[in-house]
């Protein structure tokens, strides 16, 4: 596979110039980029996913919707139907697609939309909800809305500084875009990152005087949802990990440092699983998945597992991020 992505080396320089072209078309004008009066806080990245946008969606609508009216507008990938949908109690996942039908169920109280087209879909949400504040999930490419306030995410060990374009790379977006954030967050670090690796990734990304950069870690849960049950006790079990992610690795590396042992069985990313594949795991003894993959095996298969995951903050960052959310919410329009 790594052969492949580097004899297509010509053809993501072509895909290099088309997005960098692309972006110098919308600063220029040419192409026209929205504002809106709502308030509109952009979450996402430059490569093609794995840098943990649902956890810091999740973390966002725990920071605000106590004191905010908070809706959620996302593109909805591989869902079956078409156009503007707002998420209702008996919405399924097939019409909402896997994340938007996870942030439902976690968040009942929080408005839910998909639409591809998000301007469209801020339109009605004004029309229809009049929210507060609408929460852009893996928007930063899409220019032709202008978020209030932009969440760029990139993991620690792929920081999008030393990746390159697709199909080569993971890059979707022209790395100079990185300067559209208002934050950027360095998502999956190591738990004990050092100053010295602060440092220098600090000056790996060199971020704009207008930037904060935070640091955040992927804090697993160790009780299980689904069938509820300690995480401890699948050390004595026949465990099959279910996984249709950009990026399981991290987690098989929780797993492996947590003493369990497991056959992993590895989908594509928002995968739907066919009748066939449910069979085959209906056969396993315990099987483990993620919350996104567990909505849309749920109901499927017995003894299903999931695992929760958030984003936690190395050196004060959840304090600071906080204050910067707060401090665009009470700002003037």
């Amino acid at each position: 596979m790594q052969l492949i992505r580097k004899l297509l080396f010509p053809i993501s320089l072509l895909y290099g110039l088309i997005v960098f072209f692309r972006n110098r078309l919308y600063d220029m004008g040419v192409f026209s980029s929205k504002t809106f009066a709502v308030k509109t806080i952009c979450v996402g990245n430059l490569s093609v996913g794995g840098t943990g946008k649902t956890p810091m969606i999740e973390l966002l609508v725990r920071e605000l919707g106590e004191s905010f009216r908070v809706a959620i507008l996302s593109r909805g990938y591989k869902r079956k139907t078409k156009g503007f949908l707002l998420a209702g109690n008996h919405t399924s996942v097939e019409e909402l697609g896997d994340e938007p039908f996870q942030l439902k169920k976690k968040f009942p109280k929080v408005v839910v939309a998909v639409d591809a087209d998000r301007r469209n879909g801020i339109n009605q949400l004004m029309t229809d909800i009049d929210p507060d504040v609408i929460l852009l999930d893996d928007a930063f490419q899409h220019r032709k809305v202008k978020p209030g306030f932009s969440i760029l995410l990139t993991a620690y060990d792929n920081l999008y500084v030393n990746d390159w374009y697709l199909p080569t790379g993971d890059l979707r977006d022209f790395k100079g875009e990185a300067n559209r954030a208002d934050i950027i967050v360095i998502t999956k670090c190591p738990a004990d990152l050092s100053n010295s690796d602060k440092s220098t990734i600090l000056l790996q990304l060199a971020p704009k005087h207008y930037q904060k950069v935070f640091f955040s870690y992927l804090d697993y849960n160790r009780d299980l949802k689904g069938v509820e049950m300690p995480l401890e006790s699948l050390k004595t079990k026949n465990v099959t990990l279910v996984t249709g992610i950009a990026n399981p690795t991290p987690l098989e590396m929780f797993l492996k440092s947590s003493g369990i042992t497991f056959e992993h069985l590895k989908f594509n990313d928002h995968h739907f699983f066919t009748d066939a594949e449910i069979e085959d795991l209906k056969k396993k003894e315990t099987i483990l998945t993620t919350e996104k993959d567990y909505v849309r095996l749920k109901s499927k298969i017995p003894n299903l597992h999931y695992i929760e995951v958030k984003h936690e903050f190395l050196y004060y960052g959840k304090e600071a991020l906080r204050q910067e959310l707060l401090q665009f919410m009470t700002k003037n329009s």
